[in-house]
């Protein structure tokens, strides 16, 4: 299988994550750090399947939901009430999220 850079990318921002999901504290590590993790496991899924699937759009859009899904979750761990992620790392994250988001609206592009 060709590699495709969305899916390392992808990889590289869930080992990011989970070195960062450490940090939560005991609280919120079971709650909103289990919500995380699965909403990135299921981005990764999506990007598996949709490389594979002959009708590519309904996966893309898919993901494309989930990527919002999981942008709002790390935006609430880095809420001023929640605080449990700093502010460089949410940064970080979030940036980490915008590059695939980018790949990805490159590549439902092509596919339309």
């Amino acid at each position: 299988m060709e590699e495709l850079k969305i899916l390392q990318k992808t990889y590289d921002m869930i080992k990011y994550g989970n070195l960062a999901l450490l940090q939560f504290p005991k609280m919120g590590r079971y709650a909103l750090a289990g919500d995380i993790k699965r909403s990135m496991y299921k981005i990764l899924e999506l990007v598996i399947r949709a490389n594979k699937a002959r009708n590519k759009k309904p996966l893309l859009y898919e993901i494309d939901v989930e990527l919002d899904i999981l942008r709002t979750f790390i935006r609430l761990a880095a809420d001023k009430d929640t605080k449990y992620l700093p502010i460089r790392k949410y940064e970080y994250w979030s940036k980490l999220l915008n590059e695939i988001g980018r790949m990805l609206g490159g590549w439902i592009k092509t596919a339309n």
